[in-house]
């Protein structure tokens, strides 16, 4: 399929700007190699910010060696999951839909670094490493994904439906842009507490257009709710590219009345300073929308073989220049802590405990049939059905 002119010249911005990362105007080396967990870095963003109607935060970010090498860690250990799912699928162990969220770590990663687990967050269907990120387990990610009574959602939520209320992680949510009023109204009993946190509300450049957003956008500015609106923007909503979808593909001008902040989502450390941006911003003056700039490598979903709508050479060019990963793997080898080598070793490692957590997920049972009927009702209330026999049933519930 042929790409608008002005479409793939945005798309290949930020690869352009990235090449330069191997100069020294983009990484800073105040130390030796002798470094330790704590010594301070100051990495400046890939590209700069831009802002609507808000003065962008600063393109230095300070961070630690510690941190560099934590992101990393776990991008590495969000992509191989990723990729073991799609081979679980593939050999039926994962039914249903399945949704990939490889090429799009560093703002699952980068979100985490800049707030604490009682902010909340809520999310469209890509959600396995959102999940990841809140303090999830492999173990409970691979159960839930093949159905398993060991999963975060005890198996009956599946691919779409992740969620860890103990670390304010509210879903994996199926219907798409629906999340988003419900992440305003978490917002708005985090204004109503006084509890100084906030909500990221996170949707794709698909469900941009949707207009219960821009409902909740609405109240979120006249209530100035901590909310923060998260456009994950990978550029095609499903196969459409976002050229074809929006006549105004500058998502964070959309809320018009209400700041917005471009971001390269395919960088963790401007990820990191936009989010801790936004919820300084969210506590003081109310919302404020993020449009992050990504990209996803697998199709929208497993039975989409991402190829038909953009081409293979614009896939590569997007991994061999933007990856999230390398990036973060040339920061750590310009700053010398730590050896190609070494970092080859953390990603066998990370294969190994991935494959372990499959072998137990496996060793988990299905869900026995009497959970059909939990989880639906307020617990307590009992429900009444009639059977075949006309037969009544009460109490089913605990």
């Amino acid at each position: 399929m042929a790409l608008s002119t002005s479409f793939r010249s945005n798309l290949i911005k930020p690869l352009t700007a990235l090449t330069a990362l191997s100069s020294t105007q983009h990484l800073r080396r105040p130390f030796s190699s002798s470094v330790d967990d704590s010594t301070a870095l100051t990495i400046e963003t890939s590209v700069p910010f831009v802002g609507h109607k808000c003065e962008p935060p600063s393109r230095n970010v300070e961070t630690t060696s510690k941190e560099l090498l934590g992101f990393f860690h776990d991008m590495a250990l969000m992509r191989r999951m990723e990729i073991a799912s799609d081979s679980l699928y593939k050999s039926k162990l994962i039914r249903g839909f399945c949704h990939l969220y490889d090429g799009q770590e560093a703002v699952a990663v980068g979100m985490e670094a800049a707030i604490t687990k009682k902010d909340c967050i809520i999310t469209a269907y890509r959600d396995h490493c959102i999940y990841l990120g809140r303090g999830g387990t492999l173990v409970e990610c691979f159960s839930e994904l093949m159905g398993r009574q060991a999963g975060c959602s005890k198996g009956k939520g599946g691919s779409m439906h992740f969620y860890k209320k103990d670390s304010g992680f509210y879903g994996g949510h199926g219907i798409v842009g629906a999340q988003v009023p419900l992440g305003c109204g978490l917002a708005f009993a985090q204004k109503y507490s006084k509890d100084e946190t906030v909500t990221f509300a996170m949707y794709g450049d698909g469900a941009a257009n949707q207009g219960q957003l821009f409902e909740a956008l609405n109240m979120a500015a006249l209530l100035d709710l901590p909310a923060i609106f998260v456009c994950e923007n990978n550029h095609y909503g499903m196969g459409t590219a976002e050229w074809r979808a929006a006549k105004s593909p500058s998502y964070y001008k959309r809320g018009d009345y209400v700041p917005g902040l471009k971001v390269d989502g395919m960088d963790a450390f401007a990820v990191k300073q936009a989010c801790r941006f936004a919820k300084e911003h969210a506590l003081k003056n109310g919302p404020i929308i993020l449009e992050m700039d990504t990209y996803r490598y697998h199709g929208h979903s497993m039975s989409d073989p991402g190829s038909t709508y953009r081409t293979r050479d614009e896939i590569s060019g997007v991994r061999q220049e933007r990856d999230p990963i390398e990036r973060i793997r040339k920061l750590i080898l310009s700053h010398e802590l730590s050896t190609e080598a070494e970092l080859k070793n953390i990603e066998k490692k990370i294969r190994s405990e991935v494959d372990d957590a499959i072998a137990q997920a496996k060793e988990s049972s299905m869900p026995d049939p009497s959970e059909l009927f939990t989880n639906v009702y307020v617990k307590g209330f009992g429900i009444e059905v009639a059977g075949a026999d006309r037969k009544e049933v009460r109490g089913v519930l605990p």
